[in-house]
């Protein structure tokens, strides 16, 4: 059963029925990603059934739905109290996705699942989303700065030293000069831009091989 939290994240499952999971037959079984809260560590492929998501973050869940991704994350429902580390990970994704859930955060070790399906099982993370998380790729972060000429952003202020005006084709939009090493990097320095830049319309995450792509570069092997 889902029963509302609030408009970007609900609270499922019971003590003894974790996830609303089918108790008919065999117990469902769910392919997701564990991710400690500490980003020192790996991310991890696993298989979920019965009580393993609940063992996983310490205790009793809480899910947030992130819809464009199609995912559920599994936090402990008492991380907060409990004074959980910080999960940077799930929480810039979180923030990058659902806009309106900046003024909370996802602490303690999580789960990555795929968002339920009609009996309220979860489901296996889907492969683009596991792609995206777990793939080694240099990422960019694609700005619109609202109609501004490119060449024009910002020359006064230390903003302008992290973008790199690209006018190939598209000269209203500009690039992060930086590489990221992962897309969760990638949502930290996009969210970092969009609360010092609020004027900018709208800004993206991509492989850096698509942004080159948008600007009509060839990327080098």
């Amino acid at each position: 059963m889902r029963v509302p939290r609030c408009c970007f994240a609900v609270l499922r499952g019971e003590p003894s029925r974790f996830a609303g999971r089918s108790q008919q037959g065999d117990e469902a079984m769910a392919r997701g990603l564990y991710v400690p809260a500490y980003d020192g560590e790996p991310l991890e492929m696993r298989d979920f059934e019965g009580d393993a998501i609940g063992t996983a973050v310490g205790g009793l869940m809480e899910a947030v739905d992130i819809p464009a991704l199609g995912i559920t994350v599994y936090v402990n429902e008492e991380g907060l109290l409990r004074r959980l580390p910080f999960n940077s990970r799930v929480s810039f994704a979180w923030w990058y996705y659902v806009p309106e859930a900046r003024r909370s955060m996802l602490v303690g070790d999580a789960v990555i699942v795929g968002e339920p399906d009609i009996d309220g099982a979860d489901t296996d993370i889907p492969e683009s989303t596991l792609e995206m998380f777990i793939n080694p790729r240099q990422w960019g972060i694609l700005i619109d700065p609202g109609g501004m000429p490119a060449s024009g952003v910002m020359p006064d202020t230390m903003l302008n030293h992290v973008l790199l005006p690209l006018v190939a084709g598209r000269p209203q939009k500009v690039v992060s000069t930086a590489c990221y090493a992962s897309c969760f990097d990638a949502m930290a320095w996009a969210l970092s831009l969009g609360e010092r830049w609020p004027e900018m319309d709208d800004f993206a995450i991509l492989p850096m091989s698509q942004v080159l792509e948008h600007f009509g570069v060839t990327p080098s092997e």
